[in-house]
């Protein structure tokens, strides 16, 4: 990275960080079922009780609230007043608002404990509360005095994650509503159940983004979060010594000088004191720092420049401890294959000059197959595999033919125009026909009841329009020969400027200065990237992380060499409902 002055860098190529000759360790990773299931598929209960004050039993409890989440989504809420059966002290009044006249028609408590117990459901969960020890000790000791069985599921508690994630500089204290206006809580807590709860929801998302930075991405993870700190680990933390205060890219090193983990931070000292002294516990990262000899840093001029190097080192170097951002720069795309009778194809090297004729990258090669199949069924092209000769050679045709799902071109030699065109459409972007085909088959399965068959277009549904997504982001910025824009950062503007969707110049602006201006200077002195070979010439990843910071309300454009394509993808080129099953039913 060439130094212009302070705060100022150009040439985002990254360097050889590891040392030459010293290949990386096998990947050592926990399996998945140790892992347990992803954060993003995990569904929190979030709760809050209000009471008289009194010991957990029959006589306690004044108020339930609960949010149920599940991928950052709010997918159910349950709230009730209850009728304690004893009168509520005047200082608990005082502090909730809620009075003896309010709760004198209310439920009594087994009715709504009946209720809230279906809330929660059978289904495997986890249990959210603001000083969890206090809600769950009620709602057991109701439970136990009701004769109902309370259902086992893990419980976390924000005070103890947040003691891990915010720290005194940015927080006073770890009172809920301290933390909700810390974390910028849409709803703020006002000692009423239903309204704590949706403000731990909020402190909650805000922590698994702070914990997603390192590593937490699994329900494992997250319920070793809070646990102590070996001694052991804790002396090690003066590899952090002499690590840049700000802004960059830390690497892990390994005793053979292989990198074994790349993170990014604000602060990158403060950052990797942490994996030695602030409760470091997942076993595969406890591995990792405590097989590392030595800590690496770059510092950057902007956040956004450190999260591009940081995509840019994972997938060159390809550490065994991270997860996230590996191999992104393989993913697959779907494009027609050029023969007589065209049929489609999973592929993961497409041209530049094809990035209208390919839909994708997509995050995988499952989901590509399940974006070839709805194609397929939607267009009626044709689904058999071997090359068909322009005139047919009388080969029998396949048993799609006897189904009524392939118009047999290999018997009949008429070339499938209709359906071509249809794919190549959808590849070109226009995925709303197959989605329209795919809807109606979802609404036709719902009716029948047939919800597991359901489940599977609708999956087949998410991923065609993921990979319209992908394609609409990567074609606005991979498309554009150069954007120069400007953002509002912590203490001045960051200035970026990005060629064919890669990152070449990042800046910040000093106090007072003009940001246009130096975009200006920092386009100039940045060289044009030439017109790349393949459209994936840049990360899926690092077109995300670019695409993301352009849409933010406080970012400036300075320069935009295809407006039109922008303005395209901001606009959003495309919309579709994508339908969500009852998991349960959809199981069924």
């Amino acid at each position: 990275m060439t130094e212009l002055h302070p705060g100022r860098s150009l040439d985002l190529t990254p360097r050889h960080a590891h040392r030459e000759g010293a290949p990386p360790p096998a990947p050592v990773q926990l399996a998945l079922d140790e892992l347990g299931p992803s954060l993003f598929d995990v569904t929190f209960v979030v709760v809050d009780l209000e009471t008289t004050g009194g010991r957990p039993g029959l006589n306690s409890i004044t108020e339930f609230g609960a949010v149920k989440v599940r991928g950052g989504d709010v997918i159910e809420e349950f709230t009730s007043l209850v009728n304690p059966r004893v009168p509520i002290p005047a200082n608990i009044t005082m502090l909730t608002g809620i009075t003896n006249s309010m709760v004198a028609l209310a439920p009594d408590l087994a009715e709504v404990m009946a209720g809230f117990l279906r809330f929660v459901g059978t289904e495997p969960a986890v249990f959210v509360a603001h000083n969890a020890r206090f809600d769950i000790s009620h709602l057991k000791g109701a439970c136990s005095e009701l004769g109902y069985s309370f259902p086992a599921h893990p419980v976390i508690d924000t005070v103890r994650l947040a003691r891990k994630v915010f720290t005194r500089d940015e927080t006073p204290n770890y009172k809920l509503a301290t933390l909700a206006r810390v974390c910028g809580a849409e709803v703020q807590p006002t000692h009423r159940a239903l309204d704590d709860a949706r403000a731990t929801v909020d402190l909650l998302h805000a922590i698994l983004s702070r914990l997603g930075g390192i590593g937490v991405t699994h329900l494992a993870d997250l319920m070793t979060a809070t646990d102590p700190v070996p001694a052991k680990r804790r002396a090690r933390a003066h590899l952090a010594d002499g690590l840049p205060r700000g802004t960059g890219v830390y690497r892990f090193i390994g005793p053979g000088s292989e990198v074994l983990y790349v993170g990014t931070s604000v602060n990158v000292y403060k950052r990797v004191r942490q994996y030695f002294t602030a409760a470091e516990r997942r076993a595969r990262m406890a591995e990792m720092v405590d097989l590392a000899v030595s800590v690496e840093a770059t510092a950057t001029a902007t956040q956004l420049e450190a999260s591009v190097l940081e995509v840019r080192l994972i997938n060159e170097l390809d550490p065994p401890y991270n997860r996230r951002s590996r191999r992104s720069a393989q993913r697959p795309w779907l494009a027609l294959t050029s023969e007589p009778f065209p049929r489609l194809k999973v592929t993961r090297k497409v041209r530049f000059d094809q990035l209208g004729q390919a839909l994708g990258p997509f995050g995988s090669a499952k989901q590509a197959s399940r974006a070839v199949e709805l194609l397929q069924a939607a267009t009626g092209l044709r689904e058999c595999t071997p090359r068909l000769p322009a005139t047919p050679d009388g080969r029998p045709a396949c048993h799609l033919h006897e189904l009524g799902k392939c118009d047999a071109p290999c018997l009949t030699g008429a070339p499938q125009e209709q359906a071509v065109a249809a794919v190549s459409s959808a590849l070109a972007g226009n995925v709303a026909p197959a989605a329209a085909h795919a809807l109606a088959q979802i609404r036709s399965l719902a009716a029948e009841a047939r919800y597991e068959q359901a489940a599977g277009e609708r999956d087949r549904l998410y991923a065609l329009v993921g990979g319209a997504k992908s394609l609409e982001e990567l074609r606005s910025l991979v498309g554009n020969p150069r954007i120069v824009a400007a953002r509002r950062g912590r203490r001045g503007f960051d200035i970026v400027v990005i060629d064919y969707g890669m990152l070449r110049a990042s800046a910040a602006t000093r106090p007072g200065e003009d940001p246009e201006a130096l975009g200006a200077w920092l386009d100039a002195a940045t060289e044009q990237l030439p017109v790349p070979e393949l459209a994936a010439h840049v990360t899926a990843d690092e077109v995300r992380l670019l695409s993301t910071w352009l849409m933010h309300e406080d970012v400036r454009l300075i320069k935009v060499a295809r407006p039109e394509l922008l303005t395209r993808s901001l606009a959003g080129g495309y919309a579709v409902a994508l339908p969500l099953l009852p998991q349960s039913r959809a199981e069924e």
